[in-house]
């Protein structure tokens, strides 16, 4: 089976429909694999694809960003020593979607899923995990004496950008929403300061509180609702990493504003500028995937939900039901 998108829209554009890539029925070319998928990461911005506001492909198309599985089927030019072999994928417009049991991709662009890490741990942190990594590795760079802000600290990348952080010795500030929150903040994410903001929503002032001289950066996937408090919050020359608008676009800002809390520095970062190079993509996955088979990453599955229930998934990923990764279950 396999979840298309019939046209850009809400829940009401999604089909369920018989699988299109079968080893039987499809013919790869060249550089091509066939993945059996195992499970497939849902991401916030799945929906944001569906309804048209970030289109990659033309309706009808496949839903899914990123997934896990098993070689099945290889193209010409790809050795047979693929068959079989477990991997991990990650959107790109060559690939398509993963919310479904066969997905077609290039062999260039397979992440090797090494002993130790689970077909559905791959699926979890793929995503997330490369972007969690970027975000400590290279936005800001945690280290010992470095104190971040963690927004949605209780989501699947707020959970793993906390416990990075702390892999890296920085000191973390997890914000987030309810008390079961920011209990798995403190836990699985291990931030040193948790901040309910259901409990106390004007949130900046604790941060400043718990950080007087202002917090080396934030890392910031929430946008409208945040961005000026996040701002607010950082040092002279801190770092404000806006990498999500779970909220909402933020509002415009003027250049000369960015000065005004201490000349600060402002990203947008994207997973694809710092996957650039063969040995940017090692260094990354290595790193994550072995922080996984180590046992020094733990990672939070909240709920596995079947194919035909990808719109219940994103549903209670937009309505901010859920705690840590999401899955989709793509085998019957």
């Amino acid at each position: 089976m396999e979840v298309v998108a019939t046209a850009f829209g809400g829940p009401e554009v999604v089909q369920v429909r018989p699988s299109s890539h079968t080893p039987e029925a499809t013919e790869l070319a060249e550089g091509q694999v066939l993945v059996r998928n195992a499970y497939a990461g849902v991401n916030f911005f799945d929906g944001a694809i569906r309804a048209g506001r970030y289109p990659k492909a033309t309706p009808p198309f496949i839903m899914g960003e990123e997934g896990a599985g098993a070689v099945v089927k290889v193209g010409p030019g790809v050795p047979d020593t693929l068959l079989g072999k477990r991997v991990a994928y990650y959107s790109n417009t060559k690939i398509t979607g993963s919310y479904a049991a066969f997905t077609v991709a290039p062999a260039s662009l397979l992440i090797h899923v090494p002993d130790g890490v689970t077909d559905a741990e791959a699926a979890a942190v793929t995503l997330q995990g490369l972007t969690a990594h970027y975000l400590i590795d290279s936005s800001y760079p945690c280290g010992p004496g470095s104190t971040v802000v963690v927004h949605a600290a209780a989501g699947g990348t707020g959970l793993l950008v906390c416990q990075m952080a702390k892999l890296r010795g920085a000191r973390v500030i997890g914000v987030c929403g309810g008390a079961e929150k920011a209990a798995l903040a403190a836990s699985v994410g291990r931030a040193d300061v948790v901040i309910d903001y259901t409990a106390t929503p004007d949130w900046a002032p604790l941060v400043r509180a718990a950080a007087p001289d202002g917090v080396d950066a934030v890392y910031d996937s929430i946008g409208q609702a945040t961005f000026a408090g996040s701002v607010s919050v950082l040092r002279r020359r801190g770092y404000m990493i806006s990498f999500g608008n779970a909220s909402g676009q933020e509002d415009p800002q003027r250049v000369l504003d960015l000065t005004r809390p201490g000349s600060v520095y402002l990203q947008r970062p994207g997973l694809h500028d710092f996957m650039c190079t063969p040995e940017e993509v090692q260094h990354r996955t290595s790193e994550v995937f072995g922080w996984v088979a180590s046992k020094q990453l733990q990672l939070t599955i909240g709920h596995v939900y079947p194919l035909r229930d990808v719109n219940q998934a994103l549903e209670d990923l937009h309505a901010r039901k859920t705690t840590g990764k999401l899955l989709i279950q793509c085998t019957e």
